[in-house]
């Protein structure tokens, strides 16, 4: 398996940011990780070689980002306002800098799917809901949408432009919606096993019903944790079936 680790100096985050690569050609996966974590917490906990069979077989190419959450809203020490502020700066990063790396690294027709779990699935979602333009999809899988649950009470318009059980509800632009019906790939994943939030995933497929946009909404059982073995069985199964 193809394995590359790109690093640059982010103007957007005045800091140097890394991203690992895994592939040679597919569907542009852009992986988001949990909570503070960094861009190779994927690899360490398995699910990269969990994967690998899709990616070898040029099914996806897997791009790995870091997270600035500990600068950001899991920072208890920042007011909200700075918080906000700073996580604005993590989507300039991602819009302007990672979206153009991966377009330099693929073809130009290739779509980009983003991908997280638990944390990493509010921002993959928020990212495909704000930019749908270059954006195709998302597999968002046991995440919490409603970003005022981080905030501890905090709210402006930054918490609500970032967080899609807000924003989505009151969406009535149709450049936007008929975005998001093109895709074929709105996948909201959860299970119902301890710590695990299904009703989070199940507020979004509502609010996407209500506007009539095509997406998947499935729960797994109560069987199913927020563990790092469910995620490792939830991924295969989507790139098998759904890719």
């Amino acid at each position: 398996m193809q394995r590359d680790i790109t690093e640059w100096y982010s103007p957007s985050l005045n800091k140097n940011m890394s991203v690992a690569v895994y592939g040679h050609y597919g569907t542009a996966l852009l992986m988001f990780p949990t909570a503070a974590s960094d861009y190779l917490e994927y690899e360490r906990y398995g699910l990269i070689e969990t994967i690998r069979p899709f990616i070898e077989s040029g099914k996806v190419k897997v791009y790995c980002v870091g997270s600035i959450n500990s600068e950001s809203w899991l920072n208890d020490y920042m007011h909200g306002y700075d918080q906000a502020v700073r996580h604005q700066h993590y989507n300039d990063y991602i819009v302007r800098e990672v979206i153009p790396f991966v377009r330099e690294t693929t073809s130009p027709e290739t779509p980009i799917i983003t991908c997280g779990v638990s944390f990493g699935a509010l921002n993959a979602a928020n990212l495909f809901f704000k930019h749908p333009d270059i954006i195709h999809g998302v597999l968002a899988m046991s995440g919490c949408y409603d970003l005022s649950v981080y905030t501890r009470g905090y709210y402006d318009d930054n918490v609500y432009f970032n967080s899609p059980a807000h924003y989505l509800r009151n969406l009535n632009a149709e450049w936007h919606l008929d975005l998001y019906r093109q895709s074929r790939h709105i996948h909201l994943v959860s299970g119902s096993g301890a710590y695990e939030d299904p009703n989070s995933a199940r507020h979004i497929s509502g609010i996407l019903q209500s506007k009539y946009v095509p997406h998947e909404l499935d729960i797994w059982g109560a069987d199913m944790p927020h563990e790092w073995w469910v995620w490792h069985r939830m991924l295969p199964h989507y790139l098998e079936t759904r890719f």
